[in-house]
């Protein structure tokens, strides 16, 4: 079980551990403090969500057709799509 690990910070030194908690802290609260802060970075956020939410919401409406319920039967799904694959593969 123990080869399936992907990523494990390893430490055996306390005082390593305790400068990057440390540092993760102080990250975070300029993070913090400087959203915090914000005056015009505010209505700039705000710009930036309205655009995604028009890209990925509405856009998709036109653009993007469901393709799968169209053409597959309701639970079948995942046959048409297999045959899909198979049809297509060179």
């Amino acid at each position: 079980m123990k080869d399936f690990v992907i990523f494990r910070f390893k430490s055996k030194n306390r005082k390593t551990m305790g400068k990057v908690n440390a540092m993760l802290r102080r990250v975070y609260h300029l993070y913090a403090d400087g959203f915090r802060q914000m005056t015009l970075g505010r209505v700039l956020w705000s710009v930036i969500i309205v655009k995604l939410i028009i890209i990925f919401g509405v856009l998709k409406l036109f653009f993007f057709p469901d393709f799968l319920s169209q053409h597959a039967e309701k639970g079948q799904e995942h046959e048409f799509v297999g045959q899909e694959l198979i049809q297509r593969a060179p």
